[in-house]
């Protein structure tokens, strides 16, 4: 009977040893996927989807889901995807675009803003002011925009989430571009990138700063 429970007792050491091993491998394996840095290629056109959820989501964390009345579909997009990386910014987001006329991506920024995200924009002066711009209504929200004082254009296309994520790419931020025309967003969270557009972003900041403006 003695040597009978101790092999029990080894048995049940043993499978718990086993579930232990598992376990931290698992754990290890799941940091190992939190740690690795981001690498996507997006692609447009994206068909048009449903964005309520991930906008709900980010507004009010844990909240029961709403069903939305649209007729859109809410799948996995190209601009669900871009939707996702852009309202993952805790921070900071600053955004150099030379178009901004897609209401989606309007209300994504204007949301992590009210929820304290610090949010700067540097655009084109001569598209700021097309109808269809959301630059107005970031503006009215409490935005800070900067534009350019030149004849040359403001052709950047790129955001930078939380100083640590890149996205960039062909990409104007208009309905038009995101439904119809063949283009490209790269996602990469790489230090030396990031800092290179971190810096072209500052430097451009400054440039466009009212203080700094000299007219003729």
């Amino acid at each position: 009977p003695g040597r009978a429970m101790w092999a029990a007792g080894a048995a049940r050491g043993a499978a718990l040893a086993a579930a232990a091993a598992v376990t931290a491998v698992a754990l290890a394996v799941a940091a190992w996927r939190r740690a690795r840095p981001v690498r996507e290629v997006l692609f447009f056109p994206s068909r048009p989807c449903c964005i309520e959820a991930l906008l709900a989501e980010a507004a009010e964390p844990g909240a029961p889901a709403r069903p939305c009345p649209c007729p859109l579909p809410s799948g996995d997009t190209a601009l669900s995807r871009l939707v996702r990386r852009l309202l993952s910014a805790r921070r900071s987001l600053d955004l150099c675009l030379f178009s901004f006329s897609c209401p989606q991506l309007a209300r994504a920024v204007q949301l992590l803003h009210r929820r304290g995200v610090r949010v700067r924009l540097v655009t084109d002066a001569q598209y700021m002011g097309l109808h269809g711009s959301q630059i107005g209504r970031l503006r009215r929200a409490g935005i800070q925009v900067r534009h350019d004082q030149h004849s040359g254009y403001m052709h950047h296309k790129f955001a930078i989430v939380d100083r640590r994520m890149l996205i960039t790419g062909s990409l104007n931020w208009t309905t038009q571009a995101i439904q119809s025309n063949r283009e490209n967003v790269l996602v990469v969270e790489d230090a030396e990138y990031v800092k290179a557009f971190q810096d072209e972003f500052e430097r451009i900041w400054e440039e466009y700063n009212p203080a700094n403006y000299r007219f003729f």
